[in-house]
């Protein structure tokens, strides 16, 4: 049996959204773009799947599709109004109810599908059918709150699969391991309040949000202690991740001891990328990848989040997919060395460690970090 699944749909890469030029609303002096409009295009996420079927891995995957997730579902997160308001837009010739998450006519459908992969995903890997899973969804979710679409997120992915999961009663705890380079606010909004999830977000320090992401936010009544926010200024790169990962993701991680760890997948932390300034490569989401795969076991899922560099992002999905599924097929990476001459000095890492040693602080994981096994 293949070990891992890679669980997508073509229909995913028609999604489309409204005139924007990157970040900016289509009208006074705003340009259009020859190119398109968002950033968040159907690109990244299909070269990723072409390379895999070039070098080969894809064979070595299990490649499927999913059913959509159904509207029930989709209520276990998102209220009523909202997703009515959604499907009369969607029915229509579409629109934007949050911000800078415009979509156009049938977006409804093919967000149900996105999250119904990330379902899909969850529920091949809890069931052990497949022992982890990469689920490429589009459009993305972390920015998703139950009533306001935001950031490129229409629904929350992650957080309607993890919520039927826990309603089937095919796990009792999940965690999620936000490396997507903007915090998931949407996330950590719906599971604030609960000591079931723990979430867990390492992003860029006000990149977007701007106004959320705080380490101080740490959850609310029983969910106090189950939300840890890991800000990290601009220039932070592969040394300072991997620290990351080890001081602070893991050992919350092994406090929390979740059924299944879910990777909100954003590849926008490495370099190249346009909408934020850190500088991962593909090794990094490797060895990050292997560090997770250790601690669970080799029980992952990974639901494909943001990443806007088209010529990067595949590199990063196909290192990380080497190591869920132990293949030895590697893409070449042709600019794995000039993000290696990029990299943070030694002055500039220990200052970014300074940090690391204060969040672990106080997160109270700074003597816990030793008796990781």
């Amino acid at each position: 049996m293949k070990r891992t699944g890679f669980i997508y749909d073509e229909r995913c890469f028609w999604h489309q959204a409204g005139n924007y030029a990157q970040l900016a609303p289509v009208r006074d002096h705003v340009q259009p773009m020859v190119s398109g409009g968002l950033p968040e295009a159907p690109e990244t996420k299909r070269r990723l799947k072409n390379l895999l079927d070039v070098t080969g891995l894809g064979n070595e995957l299990e490649m499927s599709s999913a059913s959509p997730a159904t509207l029930e579902d989709a209520m276990l997160v998102h209220s009523v109004t909202y997703l009515e308001e959604f499907k009369a837009l969607s029915d229509g010739n579409g629109g934007e109810l949050g911000l800078r998450a415009p979509f156009g006519n049938g977006a409804l459908e093919i967000a149900l599908l996105s999250a119904g992969l990330v379902k899909e995903a969850v529920g091949k890997v809890l069931s052990g059918e497949l022992e982890n899973a990469y689920a490429l969804s589009r459009p993305p979710g972390h920015h998703c709150l139950p009533r306001w679409p935001n950031g490129f997120c229409l629904l929350n992915n992650i957080a309607i699969a993890t919520e039927w999961a826990l309603a089937e009663k095919l796990a009792s705890k999940v965690a999620v391991v936000d490396w997507d380079v903007h915090h998931g606010n949407g996330t950590e909004h719906i599971f604030y309040k609960r000591d079931d999830v723990l979430t867990i977000s390492i992003h860029q320090n006000r990149c977007y949000p701007p106004d959320s992401g705080f380490p101080e936010q740490i959850g609310e009544g029983a969910g106090t202690g189950f939300n840890m926010n890991i800000p990290l200024q601009p220039g932070g790169g592969h040394a300072t991740y991997l620290e990351v990962m080890e001081r602070l993701v893991l050992p919350k991680l092994k406090q929390f001891q979740p059924d299944l760890v879910i990777v909100a997948c954003g590849f926008d932390a490495a370099g190249f990328d346009p909408l934020a300034r850190m500088l991962c490569s593909s090794q990094t989401y490797r060895e990050m990848t292997t560090m997770l795969m250790e601690f669970t076991e080799g029980r992952l899922v990974a639901a494909h989040e943001g990443g806007y560099s088209e010529v990067y992002v595949p590199f990063c999905g196909h290192a990380m997919l080497e190591a869920m599924s132990g293949s030895s097929i590697r893409a070449l990476d042709p600019l794995l060395e000039r993000l290696a001459n990029q990299q943070p000095d030694e002055r500039m890492i220990a200052h970014f460690s300074k940090r690391i040693t204060e969040l672990a602080d106080f997160f109270n994981l700074r003597d816990f970090a030793t008796t990781i096994t």
